[in-house]
């Protein structure tokens, strides 16, 4: 079910908050994130960089990103995060929408802190929260790597392991340690190449290994103080909408998620005149999570236009879709929904997707 999610998550406009890091006393500085954020700029000549940038500013330092978000931490405990990291995830389909630009990226972001901020239940000196309230900084970054957890490299591990012990048998017959045929050895190490079921420009995919075509993504590293170092502003999990009583005075706290992710989507479908379907939707994927039967309901519901481009999408995520669609909604509801649960638990991070 986790890889499922994992696939529903690409087919769309992934939107994530997480805070600074997990358990235990938190950092009191921000430079390894900082520095982690670098590292696509370390092989890169100087022209070619990506900077840091915030609502108003391009091209600032990693430096400056340090000394403001480590400056702005004023009565904050060991065991409170001094900043939040949000990541902005693009499916292909919107990368391609906006032709992977820089500049469409850069607009997008600033237009999305602004749904951050309009997202909080709360109001500083008596008005609600604005943008000016926030310290944050971005950076696009334009490449992903295959991860170990990636079905591509675990459906692909039985062969690397086949590979790597005639690799290691090989070495041996070349440095006499025993006897072996060297030439069979090595055609069957490129027949096990062939085999495995996953390949990338005639490449078999391993972990590590750069994704092909576009993904440029954000990653946005916002203070937990607001501006002026006097309030504290989290959109951590925990601190949902509420009204409390403090000093005889009712006081709004808390940050609305479901409504930072809807306003997220909806910020890039203005600006960019992005028509999004159905599976596209953090609306669908949160409708998948808590009941895959109305999920599937809903999407034999869609236009026959609509349906055939839901049913494109969810193919190109890797989702697993039936074959051919039965006739009776019940049918495939039931079929669908034994497939998905049969065995497996839902597991979803109230980080990642808010709920």
């Amino acid at each position: 079910m986790k890889e499922i999610i994992a696939n529903l998550k690409s087919s769309e406009m992934y939107v994530s908050i997480t805070a600074q890091t997990l358990g235990g006393n938190y950092s009191s500085s921000s430079a390894d994130f900082v520095a982690y954020l670098e590292k696509e700029n370390q092989d890169l000549n100087p022209e070619n960089r990506e900077f840091f940038f915030n609502q108003y500013n391009d091209e600032i330092t990693p430096e400056e990103v340090v000394r403001e978000i480590d400056a702005n931490t004023a009565k904050l405990e060991k065991k409170e995060p001094r900043f939040y990291s949000i990541t902005l995830n693009p499916s292909a389909r919107e990368l391609k929408r906006i032709q992977d630009s820089r500049n469409d990226l850069k607009k997008y972001t600033r237009e999305v802190m602004k749904d951050y901020v309009a997202s909080f239940n709360r109001e500083i000196n008596g008005r609600p929260v604005n943008i000016d309230d926030i310290k944050y900084y971005a950076k696009i970054e334009h490449q992903r790597s295959f991860k170990g957890t990636d079905k591509q490299v675990r459906e692909n591990q039985p062969y690397a392991s086949k590979i790597l012990k005639c690799k290691v048998e090989l070495q041996k017959i070349k440095r006499g340690e025993i006897e072996g045929n060297i030439s069979k050895l090595e055609n069957k190490i490129k027949q096990l190449e062939k085999e495995a079921p996953h390949h990338q420009n005639g490449q078999r995919i391993v972990q590590g290994m750069p994704k092909e075509g576009h993904q440029s993504h954000v990653h946005i590293i916002v203070s937990r103080k607001d501006a002026s170092n006097k309030f504290s502003l989290s959109p951590g999990s925990k601190y949902k909408a509420s009204q409390v009583q403090l000093n005889g005075k009712m006081v709004k706290r808390g940050f609305v998620r479901d409504s930072f992710f809807q306003r997220a989507e909806k910020t890039f479908d203005t600006c960019f005149g992005y028509h999004r379907n159905f599976v596209e939707t953090y609306t669908a994927r949160k409708e998948f999570i808590q009941n895959p039967k109305t999920y599937f309901s809903l999407l034999l519901k869609l236009p026959t236009n609509e349906k055939m481009l839901a049913m494109k999408i969810l193919k190109q995520s890797g989702m697993p879709i039936m074959p051919s669609i039965p006739t009776s909604q019940a049918q495939i509801a039931l079929k669908v929904f034994n497939r998905l649960r049969r065995g497996v638990d839902i597991a979803v991070k109230s980080s990642s997707i808010g709920i």
